[in-house]
């Protein structure tokens, strides 16, 4: 919900240039995004809030009938799609609209919840070239989230970020209620269970959508936060990185899915000999619905390319965007 108030922002910006109606509707828009942000960061007491501060990351929280609440410790996309709601507007829209900007300043002003979520955010200076940025989260709480995501031993896949972090493959997570237990632990294909309708799709394998909505929010954070902001990629390699060069590091491990490794195998392909070896068919790639979270083997519906189809914009998008060119498309006016 949160993206979606951002993507209504920009579109109401964008209209607001031949319509000034609209600059009201961009201020409402901001509004319930902070508002949105709030109860994303929000403290509380007796596990209510969905930060967890000592594991540096996001969880769900099950309110039960009695009023307690219990937070429930899955490392998985939940704690990582707060990250995809990430945007970045240009600062020819404060020049455009002008008025914009004290309306923002206003609201924060009368409210302190909202006033601690931006000053968090904001903690390392304005952004670059003095764009905006809305996001769930500052720049501490970005790296620990990063930290979990960009680990190998967790999300972080030879072929993308996982669903579910291979941390609960040793350590599955168990719940009881009312008598009964139920985990969830790391199935990288099919599930183990028929309560899934025969696949595992949230409990370890790639998604290729969730995966670019992460490879834009990386791409809006650098144009925002620059050059010099880096994290570790892999964790614990002591390789640093931009937030440009991680989003091109996810961005490569999608398309190796479909690619011919050393051997001459594609990945997609898994143990399917047909696929694999056919002459007639290994060259004819199949968009499956999700992919084995260990070895890149495609699973589910095979003609999924109402999604898996992105694999054709993660080819060839860092192949046209540069480090600088995303921001500067951000600076643009683009009506």
């Amino acid at each position: 919900m949160a993206l979606y108030c951002q993507n209504l922002l920009e579109i109401a910006i964008e209209l607001a240039v031949e319509n000034p109606v609209y600059v009201e509707q961009a201020q409402t828009l901001f509004e319930h995004f902070a508002w949105i942000a709030v109860a994303t960061n929000r403290v509380g007491k007796d596990n209510e809030s969905l930060w967890d501060e000592e594991d540096g990351f996001f969880y769900d929280v099950l309110r039960l009938p009695d009023g307690r609440a219990i937070r429930l410790r899955v490392r998985s996309l939940v704690g990582l799609i707060p990250l995809a709601a990430t945007s970045v507007v240009g600062g020819w829209a404060d020049q455009r609209f002008p008025e914009l900007v004290p309306g923002a300043r206003e609201f924060i002003d009368r409210h302190p919840a909202v006033q601690a979520v931006v000053s968090a955010q904001q903690a390392e200076g304005s952004g670059v070239r003095g764009r905006h940025l809305f996001a769930l989260f500052g720049p501490d709480r970005l790296r620990r989230v990063l930290a979990r995501m960009l680990d190998e031993d967790e999300f972080l896949g030879p072929y993308g970020i996982r669903s579910l972090s291979r941390r609960h493959a040793a350590h599955p997570y168990s719940f009881q209620v009312q008598g009964q237990t139920y985990g969830v632990g790391y199935l990288p294909a099919e599930s183990d269970s028929g309560m899934f309708g025969g696949n595992s799709n949230w409990r370890g394998p790639v998604w290729f959508p969730v995966n670019v909505l992460l490879i834009r929010a990386l791409l809006n954070l650098h144009a925002y936060h620059g050059e010099e902001f880096t994290v570790e990629c892999p964790t614990g390699s002591g390789h640093r990185m931009n937030l440009y060069e991680v989003a091109r590091e996810l961005s490569g491990r999608l398309t190796a899915t479909f690619l011919r490794g050393p051997d001459g195998h594609r990945p997609v392909h898994g143990a399917q000999a047909k696929f694999a070896k056919d002459p007639h068919w290994q060259d004819l790639l199949l968009f499956y619905e999700y992919f084995h979270g260990d070895n890149g083997a495609g699973l589910g519906a095979s003609h999924q390319t109402g999604w898996t189809g992105l694999a054709a914009v993660t080819a060839t998008l860092f192949h046209q965007v540069g480090p600088q060119d995303w921001g500067a498309l951000r600076d643009e006016h683009l009506t």
